[in-house]
């Protein structure tokens, strides 16, 4: 009818408004980017908003400082954030384009890029997990548990996508950031909301809450059952010691310190090796343990960068069943194996057009799943061989 052609040229407008006011940068009128880092869009504390490739651009090389090309405020650069509402405005926009299979689901195209491992399925998009943080997966049943910012924080799947359960209100849980499963199936939970590790059964009922972090991280459970959690801010490795059956914490301990800004954690099911990720502002440094927390090696960005041109950040870390050390990239949107890094590591490419591993997991059958935050999706591959 003439109305209802009406109200959708209204809303055509609207998104045009949109796309030209809100999705791209004001200085370089280039449009915002979720795949593309250097155009992502950035917060300046006085509100306005440009792209990273500008705020670079803009600011001073030596002194770290630059200007807003608008308000003619001076802010440090260090003082930009990712301006998280224009992305998930930007994805919401994506979400509505993007094409359906059959099932319902959205597809994932394979990446024709870098990598060995091919793209098998994947499950999700916005709405099913919103910027998902963390993520573990049950080999026994099948089941993947996501921790994410909707209002019940974390979500469980079967192995196919199907919701399983959902629990953890914003009450309970105020801002999660990983997830970690124990083998007799008790789900972890690290809140840097009101500073605890959260312990839950395997139904989502809470059992106890453990304090004294000052940002709790990441988690993860050895092949001896001890709960590891990092704490970003302390620098910490803290192992937690938890009676399930009565929900009762009985110790907390620091195992390692000095630490710079710890975030995720692995631990090897095979040999109980630990690989721990630090994170400061672009560059990075993973540190490998033994079992009994003694250093066995550790690389960095540079080291890294020297092996090949693009510069790593590692956003995550995980273990395949032969030890060799995986890690997340969320600079170039890539999965690399690092080998065994007590020997000469190696960098071999997995995964490529990734927009953001958040987390990995490797299963014993040598399935990758990856949590694609950009993508709010869990992507499963595993190996092809070519004649």
């Amino acid at each position: 009818s003439p109305h209802e052609a009406s109200k959708d040229s209204q809303a055509e407008d609207v998104l045009t408004e949109i796309e030209s006011n809100l999705l791209e940068c004001k200085v370089c009128f280039e449009r915002f980017s979720l795949q593309k880092k250097d155009q992502t869009a950035q917060n300046l504390p006085c509100g306005h908003v440009l792209c990273l490739k500008c705020v670079c651009a803009l600011s001073h090389h030596v002194q770290k400082k630059l200007e807003c090309p608008f308000c003619r405020k001076p802010w440090d650069v260090g003082s930009t954030s990712e301006c998280r509402a224009l992305a998930d405005l930007q994805e919401l926009l994506l979400s509505e384009s993007r094409p359906k299979s059959s099932s319902g689901h959205e597809e994932w195209s394979e990446s024709m890029g870098w990598g060995t491992l091919c793209l098998h399925s994947a499950f999700g998009g916005w709405g099913t997990m919103v910027n998902p943080t963390g993520m573990a997966v049950d080999e026994t049943s099948g089941q993947i548990l996501v921790v994410h910012d909707a209002e019940k924080r974390v979500v469980v799947f079967d192995a196919q996508g199907t919701l399983l359960n959902v629990f953890g209100r914003l009450s309970n849980i105020c801002y999660s950031l990983d997830v970690a499963l124990t083998k007799t199936g008790h789900i972890l939970v690290t809140d840097a909301g009101d500073q605890s590790l959260k312990a839950f059964t395997s139904k989502g009922r809470p059992l106890a809450t453990v304090r004294g972090f000052r940002l709790p991280w990441g988690v993860d459970v050895d092949n001896r059952g001890r709960v590891l959690v990092t704490d970003a801010e302390l620098g910490t490795l803290n192992q937690v010691v938890l009676d399930f059956s009565h929900g009762v914490v009985l110790a907390k301990r620091v195992v390692l310190k000095e630490l710079m800004h710890p975030r995720s954690v692995a631990s090897c099911r095979a040999s109980g090796n630990i690989a721990i990720v630090e994170r400061h502002r672009s560059s990075f440094t993973l540190r490998i343990f033994n079992s009994d927390f003694v250093p066995l090696t550790q690389m960095d960005s540079f080291s890294l960068h020297l092996k090949n041109s693009l510069r790593l950040v590692i956003s995550a870390v995980a273990f395949d069943r032969n030890g060799d050390v995986i890690v997340g990239d969320v600079q170039n949107g890539m999965v690399w194996s690092l080998g065994n890094p007590q020997k000469n590591p190696a960098l071999i490419p997995l995964v490529s057009g990734l927009m953001r591993p958040a987390a990995l997991a490797a299963t014993a059958l040598n399935v990758l799943v990856v949590l694609d935050g950009g993508d709010h999706a869990v992507k499963f591959y595993w190996i092809t061989y070519k004649l």
